[in-house]
């Protein structure tokens, strides 16, 4: 706790006297230009990535940057709800899905592990990564388990992208020219990000 507390006592002495007009303009509105879906991952930092500063990105952050379809349902629905926000009351410009290498949950959505026995809302969660893992079941029978756990994590990117395309109001601005969706894979130990380039089927590397 005392790290915790020692950076909020800097971050006001340092960084926020640094960006006190920036804040000061937030302080009753945003109007972030991104809404940016990633892991809740400890090692992935979308401002730090993306070189950001504070009202740019709109966040979402779940295990495996998973996105439902889209449905109405009379349950809590964080994940839902923050992609509606975004979408129709913040007007965000993008969307990005951001996968990254070395993913637990990718990988627990893959072998589906005895541990999940014991997390049922962690296991229910990660049936949505369904399709991700068939696909991989599907096309990658000969491959090691390293290499079939990189692929599930791109996969599952790509999926993520198409319940997006499921939400009503969103495929109908990205018709009318208004919003950019994009998958990005992003490579911890290297620094790297890919984007999914649909015309290519893959992802290039954007940062090289």
């Amino acid at each position: 706790m005392k790290k915790l507390i020692d950076g909020i006592v800097k971050f006001r002495k340092d960084d926020f006297d640094t960006h006190k007009e920036l804040f000061s303009s937030l302080k009753r509105e945003q109007k972030p230009h991104t809404l940016f879906i990633s892991c809740s991952d400890s090692r992935i930092d979308p401002n730090l990535i993306t070189k950001t500063l504070p009202g740019e990105l709109f966040i979402i952050r779940n295990i495996a940057n998973l996105i439902p379809s889209y449905r109405y349902t009379a349950e809590f629905v964080a994940t839902t709800s923050a992609v509606e926000y975004a979408v129709l009351a913040l007007n965000v410009e993008n969307i990005i899905v951001c996968g990254h290498s070395n993913c637990g949950g990718c990988a627990a959505g893959l072998n589906l592990p005895k541990t999940l026995m014991t997390m049922p809302h962690t296991r229910k969660w990660l049936e949505l990564a369904r399709p991700a893992r068939e696909k991989v079941n599907r096309t990658m029978t000969s491959e090691g388990p390293e290499a079939r756990e990189w692929m599930m994590e791109q996969y599952n990117v790509m999926e993520q992208l198409k319940n997006l395309w499921s939400y009503p109001y969103i495929r109908e601005r990205v018709l009318a020219g208004t919003l950019n969706l994009s998958g990005w894979y992003y490579i911890i130990e290297t620094g790297e990000v890919f984007i999914y380039d649909r015309e290519e089927g893959a992802f290039v590397l954007a940062n090289g």
